[in-house]
């Protein structure tokens, strides 16, 4: 198993990632592209010691960007929606 600090880069705190937290349990994290959900399970379960129900994955594409005459593109990312037990939260999150 990979160290978790490895797997999940950072917690998204969005208007829409602080409604699913607070309708279905839900945490949203930027994790490592090429990290499959059982291990982002684990780093999650191990990080936060907390029992996830579900992870969901999606693949974020980059975007087109340019600055003056020169064009280039963001990179491609990918984030996870982990789903918490109903009876448990990530404490660290809770009051940003």
């Amino acid at each position: 198993m990979k160290d978790p600090r490895h797997v999940l880069k950072l917690n998204l705190m969005t208007e829409k990632s602080s409604i699913m937290r607070e309708a279905s349990n839900a945490y949203v994290f930027r994790v490592d592209g090429k990290a499959n959900k059982r291990e982002i399970k684990e780093a999650v379960e191990k990080a936060f010691n907390v029992r996830v129900v579900s992870v969901r994955t999606m693949v974020v594409p980059g975007k087109p960007k340019r600055l003056g005459r020169f064009e280039g593109r963001t990179g491609s990312w990918k984030k996870a929606v982990v789903t918490l037990q109903k009876d448990q939260n990530i404490a660290d999150f809770e009051n940003v």
